[in-house]
């Protein structure tokens, strides 16, 4: 079976503000303790994923973290995901203290509650 490669490239990254706005307004929420999914299917931010930590949290060196730790659990399980929808991942407070494998489980969860596996990676999640 060929490996798949755990890379996230700028270009399936949401950079644009109008493109945040866009799904963190239209699209639909799930909530968990440690961050927040949001999930839009519309064509303009299709297959692609955002990444946001408020100044609410604390000071750069933590939403940076915040940021770094959803960028890593979203690189390892992006090839499990839909790609007909845009994901907006945003951090919440205790999410920087935590270690990368927390934010991974969350994100699973969030992702099993949202319906945004993939048909073959569904099957493989209900295993779980």
């Amino acid at each position: 079976m060929e490996e798949k490669r755990h890379t996230l490239p700028r270009a399936k990254m949401i950079k644009r503000r109008s493109d945040f706005q866009h799904v963190y307004q239209k699209g639909t929420s799930v909530a968990g303790r440690r961050m927040i999914l949001y999930v839009l299917r519309d064509s303009r931010v299709a297959g692609k994923v955002g990444f946001a930590a408020g100044k609410k949290l604390g000071c750069a060196a933590v939403r940076s973290r915040t940021k770094r730790l959803l960028r890593e659990a979203y690189r390892h399980m992006q090839h499990e995901l839909r790609t007909d929808v845009g994901i907006l991942l945003i951090g919440r407070a205790g999410l920087a203290a935590g270690k990368m494998q927390d934010a991974a489980t969350e994100l699973r969860r969030l992702a099993r509650r949202a319906n945004i596996f993939a048909s073959g990676a569904a099957r493989a999640e209900e295993r779980r």
